[in-house]
């Protein structure tokens, strides 16, 4: 073990590969390989012949399975020498801040909500580089991070030469040629585009016919790049995702370090926004954005149970082959306990806290939310840290926002500058963002099936003649809390009208809500407030503590506060139509009409079995004398929904009533008589509402407003004043 002139530990001879006929003398570990089909033997961790690690089936990692949940991240000291460097940036993490956990898997694209077009595999060769050539914006230093091989007025700048800052020796071209063998057994072919670590290699592994990736390092003599090739070297090889780049080997040539990878062959996110920018004048449309973007999440999940943070989320390290999405570029990727290893990130995707605080899982997935934001935005400078480098635009400035509203919600909240604010895993990530997408498509136009939820109950009944708090879903109860179930069954259906077996024991914040839940249905309205004020004094901020202290003020009638508690909801559950139900209700009752109505209107869109959104949006219509739309929000409640009786009794007196200067016409008085036979026979209402209609519609032809007509029916009969 060494230390360099960073300070920085360094084990240089753990992860030494001799190439073949190098004459070195490093110990070798031989065994068959264990793949199958495959006579190769293991050297130095890898085949000889097929140049994969062996199967680690059974084999145990102290990072194998889900991490705990991780926890916000405390106070660090900032990183000394740390400075930005126009798009790449280097960071010294002061300290690595909480795990997390998700689960692995390959999602399908699209989540059978959106098509996305098929990338076809692009031919190899293709895409090597005629000419290699790092542009001068991208030359810097590997030490200092200044920038370097700038031209003058009078002069080009030099591809090779020293940091006139720190005097560290750097070179931009590229190590290999086409035809060198590098470990005797990957003939290189070009370079396919250089990276923040240096260039990266196309070449051909002449065992097993197949192409690969060589990924070099830049400045070969800068100890923090070989720490770099290092930590890939030790735990990258292990990785094994779907929606991951696959690492097959790590070797040695002249002196310089390559990790050999699976070749992806397809367009990147960053190639094909530019691609969709130049052929339609646009960013990339959202709902094939997020489809993306959920295919990247389960793979950070994935990493994130295993112990491990990519680090550098961005567009340009995603790539689509056909109708996979997979992560590549595992240069940054590192462990969570790891608080020495230089950090490589990307200014305007890395998160505001990382070079005080260290990477986390709460800013991995920060990245995923600003790549979401610039593949759908046109947003200058977003890597200006005066303009766009860490926040985003107002709504006011984004029409996008305004016609996706949850989607700018997930965004602001994936980005809040407090990691503790932010989303917990890449899993509760995920379904949140899969119910945005469902909206999205929804508000396109699309039909979508109804979503299910994972945190709310159903409605527990349907109320056509006001916003009764009671009626609105209830969140599922943590089954990892004993005593939260005992007032009420797991759906949380309050049989919690009574407090007293939660109450006799210690309080947690699950069975704390429940108890608030039971004095609220009590109508013990100031204990329920003193509940809720107990469990937000022990630290507990999570968004259940906002949505039963927006339940308990509108039960105690204090509307306004209810819409505030509710709105933060929305933003913590972005692709959850309760809590939108939540706020229609309250937006209601404090006079918003026009508002509520816009939330009923989406909860019905998406949902369009939620009773209670299509009684909520009629009666907002009916309030905004639409009463056109109101009957169309009726009619929109399914024959299947138990509130379909109800719906038909509200439709009749919608369409039949005269109010507010509205007059029914004889189209309106058909649909009222339709409606009603929907109703059974034996139900009293029917007999209630046929009278109410035959009264209605005499009135109307005595005062002449409506004209007799033997042709068209109502309840039977025509309409004459016989």
């Amino acid at each position: 073990m060494t230390r360099n002139e960073r300070g920085l530990t360094v084990d240089q001879g753990a992860f030494t590969v001799a190439p073949k006929g190098s004459g070195e003398d490093a110990p070798r570990i031989v065994a068959p390989c264990n793949r199958s089909g495959c006579p190769g033997e293991m050297e130095d961790g890898y085949c000889n012949l097929c140049g994969l690690a062996p199967v680690s089936a059974g084999r145990s990692s102290a990072f194998d399975g889900a991490g705990p949940s991780p926890s916000p991240p405390g106070p660090g000291q900032p990183a000394q020498g740390s400075r930005s460097s126009g798009r790449s940036v280097e960071f010294r993490s002061a300290r690595s801040v909480s795990t997390g956990s998700g689960r692995a898997g390959s999602g399908n694209l699209g989540a059978g909500l959106v098509e996305l077009p098929s990338v076809p595999p692009r031919e190899p060769t293709m895409a090597i580089l005629a000419d290699p050539e790092v542009p001068e914006a991208r030359r810097f230093c590997g030490s200092c991070q200044g920038p370097v091989g700038r031209s003058w007025p009078d002069k080009p700048g030099r591809r090779d030469g020293f940091c006139p800052r720190c005097g560290q020796p750097y070179s931009f071209r590229p190590k290999l040629r086409s035809g060198d063998v590098v470990g005797d057994q990957y003939e290189v072919a070009g370079c396919l585009a250089y990276g923040g670590l240096g260039w990266i290699y196309l070449a051909r592994d002449r065992n097993i016919s197949r192409w690969v990736v060589l990924k070099g390092f830049r400045d070969s003599g800068y100890v923090g790049a070989a720490e770099a090739a290092i930590s890939e070297r030790r735990f990258l090889a292990e990785i094994e995702h779907p929606n991951i780049v696959k690492v097959y080997n790590f070797v040695q040539h002249e002196g310089a370090g390559y990790i050999v990878m699976e070749y992806v062959g397809g367009m990147s996110l960053q190639d094909l926004r530019r691609q969709h920018n130049t052929e339609t004048g646009k960013p990339i449309p959202v709902a094939q954005a997020i489809a993306f973007v959920l295919e990247v999440l389960p793979a950070l999940g994935y990493l994130h149970g295993r112990g491990l943070l990519y680090c550098d989320v961005k567009p340009e390290n995603i790539i689509q082959t056909e109708q996979h999405v997979k992560l590549i570029d595992l240069g940054g990727v590192r462990r969570m306990d790891d608080d020495v290893s230089p950090l490589y990130g990307t200014v305007g995707f890395q998160a505001p806290e990382v070079p005080a605080l260290g990477p986390s899982v709460f800013s991995d997935l920060h990245m995923v939310a600003r790549t979401l934001a610039i593949l759908t935005l046109d947003l200058q400078g977003f890597q200006d840290p005066k303009r766009y480098a860490t926040r985003l635009p107002s709504a006011e400035g984004v029409p996008l926002f305004t016609r996706y509203e949850s989607f700018h919600r997930f965004l602001l909240k994936a980005t809040n500058p407090d990691p503790a604010m932010r989303f917990r895993s890449a899993e509760a990530m995920g379904e949140q963002l899969l119910g945005v997408l469902r909206e999205v498509v929804a508000l396109d136009g699309a039909p979508v099936d109804p979503p299910s939820s994972k945190l709310f109950g159903p409605e527990p009944f349907a109320s056509p003649d006001e916003a009764d708090w009671r009626s609105l879903p209830v969140p599922i109860v943590d089954v990892g809390d004993a005593r939260a179930s005992l007032p009420a069954d797991q759906s949380g259906m309050a049989s919690a009208s009574d407090p007293t077996a939660l109450g006799l024991a210690p309080m947690m914040p699950e069975s704390g809500l429940r108890l608030a839940q039971a004095h609220i249905h009590a109508g013990d309205l100031d204990r329920a407030e003193l509940t809720l004020s107990s469990i937000a004094a022990g630290g507990y901020t999570d968004w259940p503590l906002r949505w039963w202290k927006g339940v308990r003020a509108l039960a105690g009638g204090s509307y306004q506060l209810a819409v505030e508690q509710f709105d933060a909801v929305c933003t913590d559950l972005s692709g959850e139509l309760p809590p939108k139900l939540a706020l229609a209700y309250a937006l209601e009752l404090a006079g918003d009409v026009q508002k509520a109505s816009g939330y009923y209107a989406t909860v019905t869109m998406v949902d369009p079995g939620s009773a209670n959104g299509s009684f909520g949006l009629a009666r907002c219509r009916l309030h905004l004398r639409d009463r056109t739309g109101a009957a169309a929000a009726l009619q929109a409640i399914p024959t299947t929904s138990s509130a379909h009786e109800k719906a038909q009794v509200m439709l009749c007196r919608v369409l039949s009533e005269v109010a507010d200067g509205w007059v029914p016409t004889l189209q309106d008085l058909v649909l009222a008589s339709e409606a009603i036979e929907q109703i059974p026979d034996d139900a009293e209402i029917r007999t209630r509402l046929t009278g109410d209609l035959l009264t209605s519609v005499l009135a109307m032809l005595r005062e002449g407003t409506l004209s007799p007509n033997r042709t068209e029916p109502v309840t039977i009969l025509p309409l004459t004043k016989e």
